[in-house]
Formats: C-alpha cells, sequence, structure tokens
C-alpha cells in the first residue's frame, strides 16, 4: 500500500474521531441534570407532585432569574459547606423566590386550564449518585370538570446557559392512571391519560439519545467493531456487552445496585482505552505478519483463546456501562412493572442505535479488508489509537477532576 494512500487513510479516520470529539465534555454524562418528579392524587381532588431538583444548579438558576443574591450567598455557602440542614434552610428563607422560579418552568394543567400551586411544607434534602437534590412539594388546584391532567416541564433550560440537555423523569399515579414518561426540550408536555404505546416511544427515544450523544459509548463500540475481524467476533463482542450493561442496568435504575459516578465514569473512560489497546497490542505482537489479523479464518462460532478472553474483559466492562446508562435515567423507585417495561423500552432504544452503527460500519471495514487487507490494518489502527487515546485523557480527567 503506497504512503499516499496511508496518509489518506491516517487523515480521513482522524478526522473522524476529532469530529466525535469535537466539544465533549470529558464527563459524558455530567454538564447536564436529571429532574424528578412524581405526581399523585392528592386531597380535595388537587393534584400533588413532588420535584427534586439538583440543588446547586437550582440555587444558582433562581438566585440568577429571580435576583435573589442572598439565596446565591447563604445556598452555595451551605452547599461548598455540604450541610444538609443549612441548605434546606437556605432555601426555606427564599421559599417565595425558590417556589416563583419553579412555577414559571413546571405547570400542570386540567382540560385546557391552568392549575394553581401551593407549597406544602418545607423544602427536604436527598441525593442521587452522591449529588445534593432539593425536595420540593406542591399542591395543585385544578378548575372543576378537567379529567385530562397535562405536565409540562422547562426547568433549567439550555437557554439559560448553565446545563445542557435537563431531562425530566416524571413517574405519576392519578385517578386509577399510573405510568411513567421522560421529558425534554423537544418533548416538554404529556397527558396523564396518554396510550401505553406514547409512554413507552418516549422511553425508547431517550434511550436512543443517550446512546447518540455518548460519545464514550459510541467509541467504545469503535472499538469493539475495529478489533473483530470477522461478523461472528462483533455479534459475539456485541451481545456480550448488551448482556452484561442490561443487567447491572437494571439493577442499578431499580436501586438494587448503587455505585457513585466518581467510580464508574473513570472505569468508562479506562475500559474505552483497554478495549481499543487490545488491538493495537495484537498488531503490534504480530508485527510483520499483522495483516493476518485481517484475513484469518476459524468455524463459525470459533473464537482464539485471545478471542474468548477478549469477550471476558468486554462483558465485565459492559456491566459498568450499565451503570452509566441507569445513572443517566436515574430511576430509583419501588419496583413496578410500569418502570420496569419503561426501563426495557429505554434499554431498547440504547440497543437499537448500537446494532445500527455496527450494520453500518462493520460491511464497510469487511469490505475494506477484503481488498486490502493492508489498508484495513492501517485503518482499525489508526482508529484504535484515536480511541485507546480519547479514553485515556478521559480516564486521567474523570479520576483526578479535572
Amino acid at each position: 500500500m503506497s504512503q499516499r494512500v496511508r496518509r489518506v487513510i491516517v487523515g480521513i479516520t482522524a478526522a473522524v474521531i476529532a469530529f466525535l470529539c469535537l466539544g465533549q465534555p470529558a464527563l459524558a454524562h455530567g454538564f447536564s441534570s436529571t429532574v424528578y418528579v412524581n405526581v399523585a392524587s392528592g386531597d380535595e381532588g388537587r393534584i400533588r407532585t413532588k420535584l427534586e431538583l439538583e440543588y446547586d444548579l437550582f440555587v444558582v438558576s433562581t438566585a440568577d432569574y429571580e435576583h435573589d443574591d442572598a439565596l446565591f450567598k447563604s445556598g452555595t455557602a451551605a452547599f461548598d459547606a455540604g450541610d444538609a440542614k443549612a441548605q434546606a434552610a437556605a432555601l426555606d428563607a427564599h421559599a417565595k423566590s425558590a417556589v416563583a422560579y419553579v412555577a414559571k418552568r413546571f405547570t400542570v394543567s386540567s382540560g385546557g386550564k391552568a392549575c394553581t400551586p401551593k407549597q406544602v411544607g418545607d423544602f427536604t434534602m436527598g441525593q442521587r449518585e452522591g449529588v445534593p437534590y432539593a425536595d420540593l412539594a406542591l399542591d395543585w388546584t385544578c378548575p372543576e370538570g378537567g379529567d385530562d391532567h397535562q405536565v409540562h416541564s422547562g426547568l433549567f433550560p439550555d437557554s439559560e446557559g448553565y446545563v445542557k440537555g435537563v431531562k425530566t423523569i416524571v413517574t405519576y399515579d392519578v385517578d386509577g392512571r399510573s405510568g411513567s414518561a421522560a421529558l425534554d426540550a423537544e418533548h416538554p408536555s404529556f397527558s396523564i391519560s396518554q396510550t401505553w404505546y406514547e409512554r413507552f416511544w418516549e422511553f425508547f427515544r431517550l434511550g436512543a439519545e443517550h446512546l447518540l450523544t455518548g460519545i464514550d459509548h459510541i467509541l467504545f463500540l469503535l472499538a469493539l467493531i475495529a478489533g473483530s475481524r470477522r461478523p461472528r467476533e462483533i455479534v459475539l463482542a456485541a451481545t456480550s456487552f448488551t448482556l452484561a450493561h442490561s443487567v447491572t442496568f437494571m439493577l442499578a435504575a431499580l436501586g438494587v445496585v448503587d455505585v457513585p459516578s466518581r467510580i464508574v465514569e473513570p472505569v468508562i473512560a479506562l475500559s474505552i482505552a483497554v478495549v481499543a489497546g487490545w488491538h493495537l497490542w495484537r498488531i503490534w505482537r504480530r508485527r510483520d505478519h499483522a495483516t493476518d489479523l485481517e484475513t484469518a479464518g476459524g468455524g463459525h462460532f470459533s473464537l482464539d483463546r485471545a478471542g474468548w478472553s477478549r469477550l471476558g474483559v468486554v462483558f465485565c466492562f459492559g456491566l459498568v456501562h450499565g451503570l452509566g446508562f441507569a445513572g443517566a435515567l436515574g430511576i430509583q423507585a419501588a419496583w413496578s412493572w410500569t418502570l420496569l417495561w419503561s426501563l426495557l423500552v429505554f434499554n431498547v432504544g440504547i440497543e437499537t442505535v448500537q446494532l445500527a452503527i455496527i450494520a453500518i460500519v462493520f460491511p464497510l471495514l469487511i469490505l475494506l479488508r477484503r481488498r486490502s487487507p493492508a489498508a484495513g490494518l492501517w485503518t482499525t489502527g489508526v482508529i484504535s489509537a484515536g480511541v485507546a487515546a480519547m479514553g485515556l485523557v478521559w480516564f486521567v480527567q474523570r479520576a483526578f477532576g479535572l
């Protein structure tokens, strides 16, 4: 293969990796936030909502947009001190501003007419994945005669400039209807009377979007593709990864397993580097015979010892990736069939995008390898090198909080 062709392959592959990584934060699941809402029937025909909002984001946004500098000072001081009682006290002292901020961006309506909110009790504090969350209970008085309740959430929009892509996860049990919904900027509202397929489509879309916007998971998948020589290898690797992350995803999302994100995120980054580096090590070990990796044969489902070892590594790292997927959704509630099916649909959305990427990229790689094993080797080597480098950079950033 000529030097010119090699340069073109290296340039194109490097450009693709750079494009994927352009502007991506060190924490693929950071720089965003998730709001959790429970909607239930209240007393005297009211609707009771309990909102859980990330504390520091809530304080900063409220102080800024309600022009309450005193809340910013007392709220951030309590946050820096890690004092939950002081955090709740800061919000209680500025409840008018805090409730006003929420009421302008989160609404409940009935029959197309707005319901009126009133705070119930004081603010309380909790945690999600080790992050302080403020709990706010509101009772909504709705016009008589309305039996179709709509929930709208525009909390912490991108336009405020603090976070991007905020999601609101809603669980509800109102008037004999129960279920869950996922809201974001493109889909900010839902009706409690929505059909089951509308509800599940929201979680399918959420899962698909999460994988598409989670650059670390895409790079991990590219590393799997680059290191797989034949269809059976990528099928077995993808299946192993799917089974592993599905198990921990379900357990973590249901609250059975709880691993802090400060541990999960660095290990995810390390997994990217290890899987990509595995292929580079095999190329280095074979040196002059490295192109044999592009043309090796075997039975339909046979793997050599290195292949089975790689499969085991992929499975172990898949367990960790499942914790990352669950952290993105962040549902921690009592077990229910409705919640279980929502989680399953979220996972199906992830798998659909994963299979689509494999179906597009892997056949192109097979074609290149058959036409020119040397070109295939250079392409997979450059991809693996770029992915491994990004994985190591992310690992350092996440492990040391850089």
